[in-house]
């Protein structure tokens, strides 16, 4: 089982300490949140059930991908990830550069999360169809692989339409990147089996896992895959080994704590997950 950390929790100025101490402890993976833009008047929620938005239109908000370069040259070993980079509201010209600085900055060590956004007011802002959100990205997804791979792309497409460019450097790792497929619905399965990474859910629990991920193996059986796919949940019950062993025989191959309630206890709450469950996983 990887133990990643969640940056989200965390105040903004702590997070190039977080990280080289998280580094150091021998986390796994890092993963920041991102948002575009948060309009003042929104509605809805990325969580079954909730009638508002979990966030206000106010917060801090820095560029994940700028964020990840910096913590780049803070770290040598751990992983930088977003958990999840609204890939749809950018053109993937943008995407792919930005993703492969920090591949090349951090000798490949990007895992690119990538989700269809909740926020319908963040899309409506940017002037762009909510509604038609899904085809998008697949759509960007497509060309940021192929960007990432081939020595010439040309697209025409639904969304974005192209002649003939070149694009380098080309990442670290063969093909670009992982990418991360975030989402709980039908599409974000789909994608999750055909080229994704992985696959992270964002509304499952341990007792909703064992149908969604049979249906994962039965796209990927279909689709002619045989590499396995990589399973990332954020938990906020994890608290030893044992806990750790749970997640992991319901088919879980990554964890994101968070082990602190105010940012600064981070270091403390670290150092002590690592004692009692980084060194027994």
């Amino acid at each position: 089982m990887d133990i990643g950390l969640h940056l989200g929790s965390v105040n903004l100025r702590h997070w190039a300490s977080v990280a080289e101490e998280a580094d150091r402890l021998g986390f796994e993976s890092l993963w920041i949140p991102e948002h575009l833009v948060v309009p003042v008047d929104v509605a809805g929620s990325p969580h079954e059930g909730a009638d508002h938005p979990p966030i206000p239109s106010d917060i801090p908000i820095l560029d994940p991908l700028g964020v990840l370069s910096h913590l780049a040259a803070r770290t040598e070993r751990i992983r930088l990830g977003t958990h999840v980079y609204n890939i749809g509201l950018r053109h993937p010209f943008t995407t792919a550069r930005a993703a492969v600085t920090v591949d090349m900055l951090s000798g490949g060590r990007l895992s690119l999360g990538v989700g269809v956004g909740w926020l319908r007011a963040e899309w409506d802002a940017v002037g762009l169809d909510f509604d038609r959100r899904g085809a998008r990205v697949d759509e960007a997804l497509a060309v940021c692989r192929r960007l990432w791979s081939e020595p010439v792309v040309e697209h025409h497409g639904e969304f974005f339409d192209f002649g003939l460019v070149a694009f380098e450097p080309k990442p670290v790792r063969p093909g670009g990147p992982d990418v991360h497929i975030g989402g709980d619905g039908p599409a974000a399965l789909r994608r999750a089996a055909t080229v994704g990474t992985g696959w992270m859910p964002m509304n499952h629990t341990i007792d909703d896992l064992p149908r969604s991920l049979a249906r994962l193996s039965e796209l990927a059986e279909r689709a002619g895959r045989t590499d396995p796919i990589e399973v990332t949940l954020a938990v906020d019950d994890v608290r030893t080994p044992t806990d750790v062993e749970r997640y992991a025989e319901a088919g879980v191959t990554r964890l994101i704590v968070t082990p602190w309630t105010r940012s600064r206890d981070a270091s403390d709450g670290m150092r002590r997950f690592a004692e009692t469950v980084l060194a027994q996983a």
